[in-house]
């Protein structure tokens, strides 16, 4: 189960807002993940450790930059939950096993929302609600499960 606070964005949220290609330069996902979203004052000032992101149409557009699904998976993101995703950040971040959610309902979530995600449900504690997702198909799921395609690898030869 997850649980945290909804910090919200709109829609085509691209990977250069995430972490701006001026920072690419920083040897590591660590030394970069502190300027996540830096042109966003609300994520910088009130996410926490295992809070949600919660994004409309088109999350994660733009450039096919790995870094930004590493470094929000570096920074502890929860989930992140929008009503679409890009293409190649959705691969990306499923790569690394984070918790994608497509939820046609994204919208009505309030900034700041406590949220709880359990299996295929997404709940707010806030209103009660429970919104609708897409469910992902179940090797997806499995390897979101794993902790990401490498550690979904390892398992499968090993088992």
């Amino acid at each position: 189960m997850i649980r945290g606070k909804a910090i919200k964005f709109g829609k085509n949220i691209d990977t250069d807002q995430i972490i701006g290609a001026h920072h690419l330069n920083l040897p590591t996902i660590g030394d970069m993940a502190p300027f996540a979203f830096e042109n966003a004052p609300h994520f910088v000032e009130d996410f926490k450790r295992g809070d949600i992101i919660v994004g409309e149409d088109n999350f994660g557009c733009g450039s096919s930059r790995e870094q930004a699904p590493a470094i929000l998976k570096h920074l502890g993101v929860g989930a992140i939950v929008a009503h679409s995703f890009a293409r190649i950040f959705f691969r990306n971040a499923i790569n690394l096993g984070i918790r994608l959610i497509e939820c046609p309902e994204a919208g009505k979530i309030d900034p700041l929302e406590l949220l709880e995600i359990d299996n295929d449900r997404l709940r707010s504690l806030k209103k009660g609600n429970e919104y609708g997702i897409t469910p992902l198909p179940p090797f997806i799921c499995g390897i979101m499960a794993d902790g990401g395609i490498i550690a979904h690898l390892q398992r499968k030869k090993t088992s």
